[in-house]
């Protein structure tokens, strides 16, 4: 692997001679230079150097996505902060929960968005109690105008950050059981995002359009620090909606539209409604906005697979390329920097090829650890970290997901992996979507479209053992029906109550 700048501050330095005045990232509103995001983070570091921000201070930060974000947390990070996105979704409790679990010593949160006013949620607790590491919470707008002492100081400062120190604490999702605050160093989150440039198809001419939430390792990850470190250009938007997304992409000559299945698809009907020219997007981008001919055949291209522990995809394959036939629904291979092996879910012991259990990962670009845990709490005894994940590697070393440790259940003694009916139930003419669990001891389905009850059970039979083929079904109009968290993850237990209402009726 080809050497990259193993700290924030080096890359930015690194890119800013390179690019110049080539354009990092534009939201709707502003834009920024490579050259200018190095002078502008440079004295919104020497503003935070101010205020008492030095060297391993935990900043929280909590914004919408746009330039203002990028500045803020590339500014911390330059200077050895920890930077500890938090989400714009938090209720009140699970703000102060994050908080805590991270011990966040200073807060910088805007006053409101979609809804939700943190610094009045703050309000409401006594900080000194609940959030005693907690020592101060302002805008983004309160940032003193740094002095000429923390201006000079900022080269010297930037000079003692290691690749070992940590750069940021950034929250699971939480789809089961609480948010986990996972610990990265500048080395292996660089380090991972950079292993799989090349599968995401990012490169220095890249024009990428990104979506996703730069408080999760999507945004964050694949996002800013994916077009940091190949040189490219970022484009995204506070709140992503057809008619502005598409703006963007024409305005923009997006090239590169990554992002959410749905939005896509959304996306796409409204440019065939208004004849919007998306002639730059290229292959790579999701399939729903390019043309029939450059569409692959369902399975064929890699699922890009990983999770905040790896600091995003940890397996792949290039997104513009067919995986040979066998490998076919897969998630392509482990990148370098990653070490995969699947392991019997009882005993612990090395599973050979083709069989399912659980996946652990090690190596340079994964976690450090995660905050308030031992490193025996999180790692085995040889260094592997026990995703929760369900796969097998085949001969070939690809890597098929079987979902979580935690989804799969039994019926009659036979073990159901619900992202194996998933697929299956998806490949049927007519079947939009579909989720898979567990109800009163029998399979059930949620799905979106198809025929008949009838027809889907029929197809089933065909595709799926006896035993996986779903007693249980609930057809419904559209994905609007699918019950959601705040993280737009699909909500498993109301699913299954939805079932369970079914079974009821019946």
């Amino acid at each position: 692997m080809a050497d990259f700048p193993a700290t924030i501050d080096q890359l930015v330095r690194a890119r800013a001679d390179e690019y110049g005045p080539k354009p990092m990232v534009i939201d709707r509103h502003m834009r920024l230079s490579y050259t200018e995001l190095d002078a502008t983070t440079r004295a919104i570091a020497a503003a935070f150097v101010d205020a008492g921000v030095s060297k391993g201070t935990r900043v929280g930060l909590i914004m919408p996505n746009g330039v203002r974000w990028v500045q803020t947390a590339v500014a911390l990070m330059r200077i050895g902060a920890v930077l500890v996105p938090l989400s714009t979704l938090l209720a009140p409790r699970e703000l102060v929960a994050q908080l805590r679990v991270a011990s966040v010593q200073h807060l910088v949160a805007v006053e409101e968005f979609r809804g939700h006013r943190y610094h009045d949620d703050l309000s409401e607790y006594d900080l000194a109690a609940d959030l005693p590491a907690l020592q101060r919470v302002w805008t983004p707008d309160q940032l003193p105008e740094p002095s000429d002492a923390a201006v000079a100081a900022v080269d010297a400062i930037t000079a003692t950050v290691t690749p070992a120190d940590t750069m940021a604490v950034v929250f699971t999702s939480g789809s089961s059981g609480p948010p986990k605050g996972v610990i990265h160093s500048h080395r292996n989150a660089l380090g991972a995002v950079w292993a799989g440039l090349g599968a995401r198809c990012i490169d220095a001419d890249t024009r990428l359009y990104l979506p996703m939430p730069f408080f999760w390792v999507g945004g964050f990850g694949s996002g800013i620090l994916s077009a940091l470190l190949a040189g490219a250009t970022l484009i995204t938007e506070e709140i992503p909606r057809p008619e502005t997304t598409l703006k963007l992409l024409e305005r923009e000559r997006v090239t590169l539209f990554r992002g959410w299945p749905d939005q896509a698809e959304a996306v796409a009907r409204q440019a065939e409604s208004i004849g919007a020219d998306l002639s730059a997007l290229r292959p790579g981008s999701l399939e729903a906005l390019l043309p029939p001919s450059q569409r692959a055949q369902p399975g064929a291209r890699a699922k890009l697979f990983g999770m905040t522990e790896s600091f995003g995809p940890y397996c792949g394959y290039p997104a513009d390329t067919d995986m040979p036939r066998p490998a076919w629904g897969s998630c392509g291979k482990p990148f370098a920097g990653t070490e995969v092996r699947i392991v019997d879910t009882e005993t612990g012991d090395p599973a050979p090829p083709g069989i399912v259990g659980m996946i652990q990962i090690r190596g340079p670009n994964t976690l450090r650890g995660i905050c308030r845990r031992s490193r025996e709490e999180v790692f085995t005894p040889d260094g592997y970290y026990p995703t929760g994940d369900l796969g097998h590697l085949d001969g070939d070393g690809f890597l098929f997901y079987h979902g979580r440790s935690d989804d799969m259940f039994k019926v009659s003694g036979a073990t159901v992996y619900p992202s194996e009916v998933e697929q299956a139930l998806r490949g049927i003419d007519g079947v939009q979507n579909t989720f898979v669990t567990e109800v009163s001891g029998a399979v059930g389905a949620v799905v979106v479209g198809g025929e008949s009850v009838e027809a889907l059970r029929a197809a089933a039979r065909k595709r799926l053992s006896a035993f996986k083929v779903p007693t249980v079904w609930l057809l419904v109009d559209s994905d609007d029906a699918i019950p959601r968290g705040g993280t737009g993850k699909p909500d498993i237990r109301a699913l299954r109550a939805m079932l369970e209402h079914q079974v009821r009726r019946a």
